[in-house]
């Protein structure tokens, strides 16, 4: 009996490995392409006001991200501002949220030179409004990594619920061009 509770304890700490503590916490109603853009607004690095609205008749890359200064969000983040000529001349701009505060994205944004709009969102109210997952270890909460494209309408086109970091940028520019046609 011992050594089946042994035994039973060691399988049980695999288990809880594997899972490296993460948790994630169900999705409240994804939003889905075709549906209206929920608007919001969150500071940004700049300690400004950014709202959903202020970019009407323009193509929106939202995108949110896990944590800033971590691998994949800095490789992601380095390939948007890589064609931010691309997203000008396309009429888009690029959003980025996560659940950092609005002195991480100075901090991430001075040591990176992005010019596109980092958001907070440590409330994690917009990342709400469009259902994305919210994953957490520990004490730290992170939001998954997921695209949503919103038209100059304000209508979702195109929702990237899984991200390849190396190649998003590209996979993004192409959706604009591809509705735009």
């Amino acid at each position: 009996m011992m050594r089946k509770n042994m035994w039973m304890a060691v399988v049980l700490g695999v288990v809880a490995t594997l899972g490296f503590g993460m948790k994630a916490r169900a999705a409240a109603d994804a939003i889905e392409a075709g549906s209206t853009a929920p608007n919001f607004t969150l500071p940004s690095q700049e300690d400004k006001p950014v709202s959903l609205t202020d970019y009407k008749g323009k193509w929106v890359v939202l995108y949110f991200y896990p944590k800033d200064q971590t691998t994949g969000c800095t490789i992601e983040a380095h390939n948007f501002q890589r064609d931010m000529a691309k997203y000008d001349a396309a009429n888009a701009v690029v959003l980025g949220v996560s659940l950092d505060t609005v002195e991480g994205h100075k901090a991430w944004c001075a040591k990176d030179t992005f010019s596109f709009k980092l958001l907070a969102d440590p409330d994690h109210k917009v990342v709400d409004a469009y259902g994305v997952p919210v994953m957490a270890h520990g004490d730290m909460k992170f939001a998954s990594r997921q695209t949503f494209l919103i038209s100059p309408a304000g209508k979702v086109v195109k929702v990237w619920p899984k991200v390849d970091v190396q190649k998003h940028s590209e996979e993004v520019l192409a959706e604009i061009a591809s509705e735009k046609k």
